[in-house]
C-alpha cells in the first residue's frame, strides 16, 4: 500500500497535472453553486460529453434557483428530456424550492445541510460543498474509486459498504486541504481520462511512481466487481390510436415511478401465452376503457434500463368505441402528430414519433438525444 510519505508528494503533483490538463467545462467556468449542484446532477449517469448540451440548454432556460423552483412540470421535464434517470429532475426542482423557502434561494455552504436536500448524496454534497465552497470533504464517484482501487492496491469488492468506507476514508486523507475542490476534480479528471476503465494511460498519470496496480499490473483486475445478472427482456405492445379527426392519444405516466410525469403512446406488457395484439386490445380496455379497429403493426423499437430490457412492438389503430379514461395514467390527451414535439416523452418513444413523422410527411426536428 503507498504509504503516507508519497500522497504528500503525490497529490501536489496530481494538482499540478489537472492545472495543466483541465478540460474547458462549462460549469467550471466559475464558482456558482448552483450551477455546480445541476452539472452534478446531470452528470450522474450521463458522460460529460452527452450532458454538456443538456446543460447549456437547461442554464439558459433556468438560469437561477429561483426559476427551477417555480417552472412547471412539463417544461422541467422536457428541458430534460433525453437525458433519462427522470427522478433527478423531480428532485432537482424539490429540493430547489426547499432552497428558496428555507436558504433564501442560495445553496447551503456545508456539507450536512446541502446532504439533507431532497436527491442530494454523499457524493453530489461533497461535490458542491468542495468545488463551491471550499470544504475539505473528499467525493467518491466511479472515476475516483477506480483511481483509489488502484493506487493503494485493493482488490476487494468496491460494491461492498465497507470497502466503498475505506475507498472514501482513503482519498479523505490525501485531500488537499488548500484546494480541496481541485483535488476532487482532479481525481475525477484523471479517472475520465487517464486511468480508464480496462487499459489505462499509466505513462501519462502523475500517480504513477507509487501506484500499487501499475507496480503489480494489476489495472485489469482493479476495481473489482462481481458480474451483473443477465437482465430480463419485456415485450410492450404500444398502440398509435388514431380518431376521426386524425389526433392520435397520449398518456401521462403517474408522477412517482419509472418515466414519472412522462407523456407516452398507451400500451403495455404481454403475458405468457398471449399474443402482441391480443395484449394491445386487452391493455386498452383496461387502462383506458376503449375498443380498437383495424390494428396495423408499424415498427418495434429496442431499449436498455439500468434492470431491464423492453421491445416496444408499435402499432397503428383507430378508435372504435368507448370515451378514453385515465384508468392508470395521470392524464389523457388528443393531439396532432406535428404536436407531439411539444410533450416530454421517453427517449424510445422519440424513435416511434420521429418514423410518424416520416410516415406522415410531417417536418421532423430531432430532440438533444438525436443529434
Amino acid at each position: 500500500m503507498a504509504e503516507a510519505y508519497q500522497q504528500v508528494e503525490d497529490v501536489p503533483r496530481l494538482l499540478v497535472w489537472f492545472d495543466q490538463n483541465r478540460r474547458a467545462l462549462p460549469w467550471r467556468e466559475n464558482k456558482n453553486p448552483y450551477a455546480i449542484w445541476v452539472s452534478e446532477i446531470m452528470l450522474q449517469q450521463t458522460r460529460v460529453d452527452q450532458a454538456t448540451p443538456y446543460y447549456l440548454r437547461f442554464m439558459k432556460q433556468f438560469p437561477t434557483v429561483q426559476d427551477l423552483a417555480t417552472t412547471d412540470q412539463q417544461s422541467l421535464m422536457k428541458a430534460w428530456e433525453g437525458l433519462g434517470y427522470y427522478s433527478r429532475a423531480r428532485n432537482l426542482q424539490a429540493a430547489a424550492q426547499e432552497i428558496v423557502a428555507t436558504y433564501n434561494a442560495k445553496l447551503p455552504n456545508n456539507y450536512d445541510e446541502l446532504i439533507s436536500l431532497k436527491g442530494i448524496g454523499p457524493y453530489t454534497a461533497a461535490a458542491i460543498s468542495s468545488i463551491a465552497f471550499g470544504e475539505a470533504k473528499a467525493a467518491i464517484d466511479g472515476n475516483v474509486i477506480r483511481v483509489v482501487s488502484r493506487y493503494f492496491g485493493i482488490q476487494d469488492d468496491v460494491t461492498k459498504s465497507a470497502i466503498k468506507k475505506k475507498i472514501t476514508d482513503l482519498a479523505q486523507s490525501m485531500i488537499d486541504k488548500d484546494r480541496p475542490g481541485d483535488f476532487n476534480e482532479a481525481m475525477m479528471e484523471l479517472g475520465a481520462t487517464v486511468c480508464k476503465v480496462g487499459t489505462p494511460l499509466c505513462n501519462k498519470c502523475p500517480l504513477q511512481p507509487n501506484c500499487v496496480a501499475e507496480k503489480m499490473v494489476l489495472q485489469p483486475s482493479i476495481p473489482y466487481k462481481p458480474k451483473k445478472k443477465k437482465v430480463p427482456t419485456k415485450d410492450i405492445a404500444v398502440g398509435i390510436m388514431f380518431n376521426e379527426q386524425q389526433k392520435v392519444l397520449i398518456a401521462k405516466r403517474p408522477e412517482e415511478g419509472l418515466l414519472g410525469g412522462l407523456w407516452e403512446f398507451p400500451g403495455g406488457k404481454k403475458e405468457d401465452n398471449e399474443d402482441l395484439v391480443s395484449c394491445l386490445h386487452r391493455e386498452f380496455e383496461e387502462e383506458l376503457a376503449v375498443q380498437l379497429n383495424d390494428v396495423e403493426s408499424f415498427m418495434e423499437v429496442k431499449h436498455a434500463y439500468s434492470h431491464f430490457k423492453v421491445i416496444l412492438h408499435v402499432y397503428l389503430c383507430k378508435h372504435k368505441s368507448g370515451t378514453p379514461k385515465a384508468l392508470a395514467s395521470q392524464e389523457l390527451k388528443w393531439v396532432n402528430l406535428d404536436e407531439l414535439s411539444e410533450y416530454p416523452f421517453p427517449k424510445a418513444n422519440h424513435y416511434i414519433i420521429e418514423a410518424l413523422h416520416k410516415r406522415f410527411g410531417i417536418q421532423w426536428q430531432p430532440t438533444l438525444d438525436k443529434q
